[in-house]
């Protein structure tokens, strides 16, 4: 007969089988001198005394070591192990009780074999009556495994021919797994055995389940964590005063840290989670006050332009701003007329008219008499900006004057504004230094060039980062330090949940534009199962016909042994050759070189190429107003805001534009979550429905400060946030310098915290 089926194999009919005792197996070729249903019952109870849950586990080869001791203190780590523990990040004992898991097993509901349902986790009790083996090719071996409790019989089926040590004929083990059926019968698909007379630590309880590197195992992890857990845990001062804990309702500091490993209940685990993500929500907030202050505590220098001055320049614009932009454009000005330096966040859906603040923030710096930058993550973006903000200061432009009131109609010099990449032209390049040095250059457009140490400004006035998620805190504070203070505007194209943006940029105030200028059109949005590909590839047919173009968005760049999904290069090759041989086919991918990119880009906005087959390299940074679809394959795969940002590629022109998101997931539950996409076209709705299902993902992007530290934390537990943040501004505000002697736990938590990053929030 067929053996049965093995992990998450589902049963060939869905017939949910009674609740009865397993039928006796054939006769064992071995029998004990009683009948198996003759076995004492065991009892399924919980045999532990009320209260924390001992953990019977090796004591530390020091038991009188301080959690900063070297880990190999603990017995069953030598040389080798601690190697494999280093390449997780853990050296100390203090690391590896902060390693908190990363999900959990419940196999605490004990059942008994008469009692046992099918599909569900649970474990049981019983004796090992018989075990036999059978070999196959290839080395692999079987384990049939005959349990006894008295209330019935069970056959397990245990593929792990190491477990045979432990599954000796007549001892008491416990089994946990999922309860699963072969031929009529009711089974377990063990994941974990134990000796019964052993503390459990596999079996039996809540089980942490911990992320692994090669070289380390579960049960082997979970002996180590106990005994930390045993000898230190519960030892740790609390870093929070007692009124603060008792306030807040939260968990006592080490018994969080135990039961955060071993939780004695589902209730026990949560209370736990919630006071150590109370703590990082705490230190997170704490930072980015401290990083507010220290910044507001610089002398700045104002930058105003007169009233009739920015007046005149929004009458020169070819549309009339929303009062989204007129909203951000006076709150940017309030800033940039202040002696403290503006730090400043502008939040906007895609096409909702960021650059239009930019570029008037910039024109005031420069009829101030600063200097202004703006500094964009990729050439594409860049030249894109430098067109438009060349476009919207040049002929006509309100220009330059030499102050007082005139508005000065006269065009800017030519001059004034200039573009510096990475592949812009020596000769080109040292005219732009020479400028910049000299302050001729009143503004100027680029990419990470602009870090390097020939660029040196005359006057820096005003920075302005676009995508700046996209942009270390060591490159942001490396342009910084080109000028003397210099107020700073950073922008971002991903709706960020008002939760999360407090939360993660609480140093930073707060501009959002939530309209649409007028003529953006509504992008039509379906959801395609992979075997209605081709109804995409018919529609974008028809489009490219009608004069159109269209991108095709693939989640790799090559196959993967280990991933399924589709890959950029080797559709490239098959669309052009059996799907579109008539058309031009571009392909657009992050292994390609920044020219390399450049010129495919180009080729594709001038038209040259009907589609543009492309990894998510395409998300920023591309404006072709001729594409009029995008149909984006394994959609499940991107989270809600990136699809959202791809779905902004399209419809920036006059012609209906459509997204099709293809899903390849077998799960309905993937397919619900991108029928958002279909319901909504406001970035801010899907951001937040991403942030509840997916957490925060990109929104932090590498604003690395200390975010590692975040390994309890939910940025979507809105009310915990909350909390942290009131209690947060109520101690700031009494001692910032956390000096009284009941703040220095805080004021070492906040260290810590921070220690992963570079102690610059910004």
């Amino acid at each position: 007969p067929a053996e049965p089926r093995r992990g998450g194999e589902k049963p060939a009919h869905k017939e949910r089988p009674a609740a009865q005792p397993a039928p006796q197996p054939e006769p064992p070729r071995r029998r004990p001198d009683v009948s198996p249903l003759q076995v004492e019952p065991v009892d399924p109870r919980p045999r532990r005394p009320a209260g924390p849950k001992p953990l019977r586990a090796a004591d530390p080869v020091d038991p009188a070591a301080g959690l900063d001791a070297d880990i190999t203190v603990l017995r069953g780590v030598g040389p080798e192990t601690a190697r494999d523990f280093a390449r997780l990040g853990i050296h100390t004992l203090r690391d590896l009780l902060m390693y908190f898991p990363r999900r959990y097993d419940n196999y605490s509901k004990m059942k008994t074999i008469n009692r046992l349902e099918y599909g569900e986790e649970c474990s049981l009790i019983g004796t090992v009556w018989e075990v036999r083996e059978r070999r196959f090719k290839g080395n692999r071996t079987m384990l049939k495994v005959v349990l006894a409790d008295g209330t019935g019989m069970l056959e397990v089926t245990e593929f792990n021919p190491y477990r045979k040590q432990l599954l000796q004929q007549g001892r008491q083990v416990v089994v946990s797994g999922r309860v699963d059926q072969y031929l009529g019968r009711l089974t377990i698909v063990p994941r974990e055995w134990e000796k019964l007379d052993a503390e459990l630590l596999n079996t039996g309880r809540i089980v942490p389940v911990y992320s692994l590197t090669e070289g380390l195992h579960q049960r082997s992890l979970r002996n180590l964590t106990a005994q930390i857990v045993n000898h230190w845990a519960r030892k740790q001062p609390d870093p929070l005063p007692a009124e603060l804990v008792q306030r807040a309702g939260l968990m006592p500091y080490g018994e969080a840290l135990a039961q955060i490993h071993y939780p004695d209940n589902e209730a026990a685990l949560e209370a736990a989670q919630h006071r150590l993500a109370f703590d990082e929500l705490l230190a997170l907030q704490i930072g980015v006050l401290r990083q507010r202050r220290q910044w507001r505590s610089a002398a700045g220098r104002p930058l105003a332009a007169p009233d009739a001055w920015v007046d005149a320049f929004l009458a020169t614009l070819p549309y009339t701003p929303t009062n989204a932009q007129r909203r951000a454009l006076a709150e940017v000005r309030a800033d940039l007329s202040q002696p403290v330096p503006m730090n400043r966040m502008l939040q906007g859906d895609v096409g909702s008219g960021k650059t239009l603040v930019a570029a008037a923030a910039m024109a005031i710096a420069a009829q101030a008499g600063a200097q202004a930058v703006l500094m964009a993550p990729t050439s594409i973006l860049a030249e894109q900006h430098y067109q438009t903000i060349s476009r919207l200061l040049g002929a006509g432009g309100p220009g330059l004057t030499a102050g007082g009131d005139s508005p000065g109609l006269h065009p800017w010099p030519p001059t004034a504004i200039r573009l510096l990449q990475g592949a812009t032209p020596a000769s080109e390049k040292d005219a732009i230094y020479a400028g910049l040095r000299s302050g001729e250059i009143k503004i100027v457009i680029g990419t990470h060039a602009l870090l390097e140490a020939p660029v040196e400004f005359a006057d820096l006035g005003l920075i302005v980062i676009d995508e700046q998620h996209r942009f270390g805190v060591a490159q942001r504070a490396l342009l910084r330090g080109k000028g003397t203070h210099p107020h700073l505007l950073v922008m971002t194209a991903t709706p960020i949940p008002r939760t999360l943006a407090l939360t993660l940029y609480g140093d930073l105030d707060l501009s959002v534009l939530d309209e649409m200028p007028p003529g953006r059109q509504p992008i039509g949005t379906y959801l395609l199962h992979a075997n209605e590909r081709e109804r995409g590839y018919h529609f974008i047919r028809r489009e490219v016909q009608k004069g159109r173009q269209a991108f095709l968005i693939f989640p790799l760049v090559e196959e993967s042994e280990k991933s399924d999904a589709r890959a950029a290069v080797d559709e490239h090759a098959r669309l052009q050759k059996e799907i579109f041989p008539d058309l031009k086919l571009g392909l657009l991918h992050g292994r390609l070189r920044p020219d390399e990119k450049d010129e495919v880009m180009s080729r594709f906005r001038a038209g040259e190429y009907h589609l543009l087959i492309s990894t998510s390299v395409v998300e920023v940074g591309v404006d072709v107003p001729n594409a009029s679809v995008i149909l984006i394959e394994g959609a499940n795969r991107f989270g809600l805001a990136q699809l959202h940002q791809f779905r902004g590629r399209v419809g920036r022109g006059e012609h209906p534009s459509y997204c099709l998101l293809v899903s390849d997931s077998p799960n309905p539950e993937a397919d619900e979550r991108l029928k958002a996409m279909e319901a909504t076209q406001d970035g801010f709705v899907l951001a937040q429905k991403d942030l509840e299902l997916r957490g925060p993902g990109d929104f932090l992007g590498t604003r690395q400060a200390g975010f590692a530290g975040l390994s309890t934390a939910r940025l979507s537990d809105v009310k915990t946030i909350e909390l942290a943040r009131r209690e947060a501004i109520a101690l700031f505000e009494r001692d910032p310098e956390l000096a009284a002697p009941e703040h220095h736990g805080i004021a070492g938590l906040v260290a810590r915290f921070w220690a992963a990053g570079s102690g610059d929030v910004s």
